[in-house]
């Protein structure tokens, strides 16, 4: 059987250096807000080309820090795109703000910038484009809109490391940026990790204070804050991770390609990359016709899928009956509604095995 994913075949990659890492963060007796960490928020800022990375306990928390640290919260509303993981949207109401959707494109199935103007009222605060799938969302767009507006910007980054929307970075053309780095994402952790990136220093410091009881010296707490960071081992993984994210990167859009090219049939509709977009394909969704029905088809021919948020967060059972819920959501959102209904995600990982792929476009084609 060929697995959805496998991170203990993407461990073994690496396995000696991820090793050594470890066991020199577990050697030096220093376990929080340590040297590894600050290596890695150096590392990782330089990659992207900001100046200022801040390393927390989930990508989850990046996303609740970050909306805190602007001051948004009771009474604001942010935009956020109706299809996407609900982490996106706790980051909001964690707060006590208010999400309001907007759709998603039925092409790229990423939030619909030329849907965002309509969305403003004199309670927005911030637009929060979700990079779902590997995939830059349209940030040119994003960033006249919210310029226009005098809005934030705040990307969920948890899916896309390395990938660019016109030549730069997720994560860089925003007021503030949120990245996961769960063992799946494409730098993972071997456990729960995040962080934030920005160039603003103000809010940056903000951050750092938030993640460690909003205190920038022992028990001088400035601020209400929670206990969110990134531990020393956890980094020191990272920092492995970070080196080889380009190459690994590679290796997904590569497995893409093959799936792209050979993958024939037209009741499988394939994911298209936006020609401004670089996309690293953390996950390779499809859209079919009946999903248990495409997930049978598959597994009895030895391969296994995962489907990806099948209930969109104005549907979920938390947000019901709250200003969280968008009324008549199925039909407001058509296309986050489809994709939730209709989406398949394909194995693709590091470490994949060239006749896996062939078996997995073979029994596509079956289909």
């Amino acid at each position: 059987m060929i697995e959805y994913t496998s991170l203990l075949q993407n461990y073994n990659l690496f396995k000696d250096e991820y090793e050594e890492a470890a066991l020199r963060a577990f050697r030096s007796g220093w376990y929080i807000l340590g040297p590894e960490l600050e290596r890695f928020e150096k590392e990782f800022a330089s990659y992207l080309g900001v100046k200022n990375c801040v390393g927390l306990n989930s990508g989850t928390d990046a996303l609740i820090l970050a909306v805190r640290a602007l001051g948004i919260g009771p009474g604001d509303e942010v935009i956020v795109p109706a299809g996407t993981y609900i982490a996106s949207v706790l980051g909001i109401t964690e707060n006590g703000a208010k999400p309001v959707y907007v759709d998603s494109k039925s092409d790229t199935l990423l939030m619909d910038a030329d849907k965002i103007e309509e969305a403003i009222t004199d309670k927005t605060k911030a637009i929060l484009p979700v990079h779902l799938y590997g995939q830059t969302c349209d940030m040119t767009k994003i960033n006249t809109i919210a310029k226009k507006h005098g809005l934030y910007v705040i990307e969920d980054c948890a899916q896309c490391h390395g990938s660019k929307w016109d030549g730069k970075y997720a994560g860089t053309d925003s007021t503030i940026s949120c990245f996961s780095f769960y063992p799946t994402k494409p730098l993972g952790a071997l456990g729960d990790a995040g962080a934030v990136c920005t160039n603003d220093g103000e809010l940056a410091q903000k951050v750092r204070m938030l993640r460690n009881y909003g205190s920038k010296v022992k028990y001088h707490n400035e601020s209400v804050g929670v206990n969110s960071r990134l531990d020393e081992v956890q980094a020191a993984v990272l920092s492995v991770g970070l080196k080889h994210l380009d190459e690994c990167n590679n290796i997904r859009i590569k497995i893409a390609e093959k799936y792209l090219s050979e993958i024939n049939n037209p009741k499988v509709q394939l994911p298209v990359t936006d020609k401004n977009a670089t996309h690293v394909f953390h996950l390779f969704p499809v859209i079919v016709d009946d999903q248990e029905k495409f997930r049978a088809h598959m597994e009895s021919c030895g391969v296994k899928t995962q489907i990806h948020y099948p209930i969109p967060p104005f549907m979920a059972e938390c947000y019901k009956g709250s200003d969280a819920e968008a009324v008549d959501g199925k039909e407001r959102f058509k296309n986050a509604y489809m994709i939730a209904t209709h989406e398949i995600s394909l194995p693709i990982y590091s470490g994949m095995k060239d006749e896996d792929v062939a078996a997995v476009i073979k029994a596509a084609n079956a289909y």
